[in-house]
């Protein structure tokens, strides 16, 4: 199993975090998201423990809100120690709805509007991770409008590839995020945010993609930010309080995706850090990483009940299920990888090659190609998709009036509902 919180009962039934799968969808109907918080706790738990034993207890991890957005979420988070980064007002609203601490959270996007800043404000936002002059400047307009002083980072771009997903690679000098240091424009954001009164410019942020399998592409950047902290403390006497280095450690969609030791990375990181900053003659700035994937998405599985199974011999078999790209459009978008099981027949052999496909009128309705499933595959049958905990409800959609899913919270030997299952009514509720 690529999960560690998978397992199989005698009888042939695929386990999640303990809870039967098919008692699953029988108690809650189908298709739903299941979320283990035993796991989700766990992985909150690798990075608060080893970034303050490695970085120092000044360290904060902090939720990627984007990954996976909605209240028990930000609950689960704060109460483990964590901050959270949010990326929208809506993400914001959902935060503050929950409780979570605000001046715990970090602002991102590389274009907040003018309302996202004043809401984010008046809500209390901890820092804004700020993207560009324009940015700098309006949130510096607002800040003296509600005379207060705002933290801020300003996002850097590094300039490295992370040998990624090109839709993920986010550190490059021609990203649409930040601001290049090699062309001189970090420095003269720099100068601009600490000529402002209203703002307390605390740090830097960078960001160099998800799905990292190891930490070199981490040392690359933190060496090229660490000697711009220093350009800054040399050229401007600026101390640089804090350096968040993003997030994007990879998880396991298949079997074929390398097991990665989070907290031994982290150890790798913060001892070359550490070295970099005796180097550079600089103080070890707070250390913030952003993880949101690997945090959510082996806590996360979907399950679905199978319809009809066509069987085209010579060509291709398609296994068709009661959801599809709008509750998971990651393979529509980017043909990204998923291990799929029929969790009702753990222990018949899979020796079926198929399609996996949901149920909309799109061509392009695929969740996984070249899928091996039990030949006795038939309608009713329970069909489980694994690792969706991150990029699946938060990019939901109610394409062909579909209604979103329920996300079911699994906890040992109990569950209960997180998200409830949208209604039709929900549909049309803004209709006029």
């Amino acid at each position: 199993m690529i999960c560690e919180n998978l397992s199989v009962s005698s009888d042939g039934i695929l386990l999640f975090g303990g809870a039967n799968t098919v008692d699953m969808i029988k108690k809650y109907g189908s298709p739903l998201y299941l979320m283990d918080e035993r796991r989700l706790r766990h992985n909150c738990r690798v990075y608060v423990d080893s970034m303050k034993k490695y970085f120092g207890d000044d360290a904060l991890p902090l939720y990627a809100s984007k990954a996976n957005s909605f209240k028990q979420i930000y609950r689960i988070v704060a109460s483990e120690g964590m901050g959270t980064d949010v990326v929208s007002s809506g993400e914001l609203y959902t935060a503050k709805s929950a409780g979570f601490p605000l001046e715990k959270a970090y602002f991102h996007s590389n274009n907040k509007t003018d309302a996202d800043i004043e809401y984010a404000i008046d809500c209390g936002i901890g820092y804004f991770v700020a993207d560009n002059e324009e940015e700098i400047c309006a949130i510096d307009h607002f800040a003296v409008k509600k005379g207060i002083t705002q933290k801020i980072l300003i996002r850097l771009t590094p300039g490295i590839d992370p040998h990624t997903y090109e839709a993920v690679a986010t550190g490059k000098v021609d990203s649409k995020f930040g601001s290049a240091i090699v062309t001189g424009e970090a420095e003269r954001v720099t100068k601009i945010a600490l000529s402002k009164k209203n703002i307390e410019l605390c740090g830097f942020h960078c960001h160099v993609g998800s799905q990292v399998f190891d930490s070199d592409v981490y040392l690359a950047a933190a060496e090229i930010m660490l000697s711009f902290v220093a350009d800054m403390k040399k050229n401007y006497g600026f101390e640089t309080k804090q350096l968040n280095l993003g997030g994007g450690y990879g998880v396991r969609y298949t079997e074929k995706d390398p097991v990665i030791d989070i907290a031994e990375n982290i150890k790798l990181v913060a001892e070359t850090l550490k070295k970099l900053c005796e180097k550079l003659d600089i103080d070890l700035p707070a250390i913030r990483m952003e993880p949101g994937r690997s945090i959510v998405a082996d806590a996360g599985l979907t399950l679905y009940t199978a319809g009809s199974v066509k069987r085209i011999p010579e060509y291709k078999n398609y296994v068709s299920v009661d959801g599809g790209m709008p509750d998971n459009p990651r393979y529509a978008l980017y043909q990204s990888s998923y291990t799929v099981l029929l969790a009702n027949k753990m222990n018949e052999k899979s020796d079926f090659l198929c399609s996996v496909v949901g149920r909309c009128c799109e061509s392009g309705d695929i969740l996984q190609e070249n899928v091996y499933l039990p030949s006795s595959v038939t309608r009713g049958d329970i069909v489980a998709v694994l690792t969706t905990g991150a990029y699946n409800y938060s990019m939901a959609s109610n394409y062909n009036r579909i209604p979103r899913l329920p996300t079911i919270m699994v906890n040992g030997n109990e569950d209960y509902v997180a998200v409830r299952r949208e209604s039709f009514e929900d549909i049309t509720r803004n209709d006029m």
